[in-house]
């Protein structure tokens, strides 16, 4: 189900735009809220970006000028650069766990909850991958339209993506052929996944400890 009518469905841009603002104001407090020159260099990242863009400072500001007429984006006055904030925690009324999670999707694209969880540590530090499941099912079930989306799950894979819906429908790809249903490939399927999942989850462990 998407969002309800009340929220607008916004473009890949607004959701850039909107990630960027949410994903700086918790990683480089200090240089937030983020002048139009920033946050296009936020926007525009090589690095933690898919799909890439390379949007204009006139692109970003269109962007924000349908934000701010949603609530999303603020203007800070003051200074002598404009610089702009995000609403998106209490105009979405989520938690911060919840808003680390639907950042990461915008800035992102579809992922597992694994893959989540270890993206997301920046933001939020969710104890487990059954943590960052509990609140995707919390965002696919609201009330007044779900905000995520369980995509079915792709050839080759053993874990199902999540999409976020802010930015409308996502594209559904053709799902694998299932596996018959209590066969031995079945479980071993589930197991093997979880483990996989574990084990990246250790690598990027022991790389923050190593600072590698």
């Amino acid at each position: 189900m998407p969002p309800s009518h009340a929220f607008p469905t916004l473009s890949a841009l607004e959701t850039r735009v909107l990630g960027a603002l949410v994903e700086k104001q918790r990683t480089v407090p200090d240089t937030y809220p983020l002048s139009l020159n920033a946050l296009a260099a936020a926007c525009n990242q090589k690095t933690s970006r898919d799909p890439v863009m390379d949007a204009s400072e006139a692109d970003i500001a269109e962007a924000i000028a349908t934000l701010r007429h949603h609530s999303l984006v603020m203007e800070s006055s003051g200074g002598r650069v404009t610089r702009y904030a995000h609403n998106f925690e209490r105009v979405l009324g989520i938690p911060s766990q919840s808003a680390a999670i639907l950042t990461v999707l915008m800035l992102r694209g579809p992922q597992t909850a694994g893959e989540l969880r270890i993206n997301c540590e920046r933001l939020h530090k969710f104890a487990d991958i059954s943590t960052v499941e509990g609140f995707l099912q919390e965002l696919a079930e609201r009330p007044d339209g779900g905000l995520v989306r369980e995509l079915p799950r792709q050839p080759g894979s053993r874990e199902n993506r999540w999409a976020q819906l802010l930015a409308g429908e996502p594209a559904i790809e053709s799902p694998a052929s299932p596996v018959g249903i209590g066969t031995p490939a079945s479980g071993l399927e589930a197991r093997v996944s979880r483990l996989e999942a574990e084990l990246a989850e250790l690598r990027a462990t022991v790389a923050q400890l190593t600072g590698g």
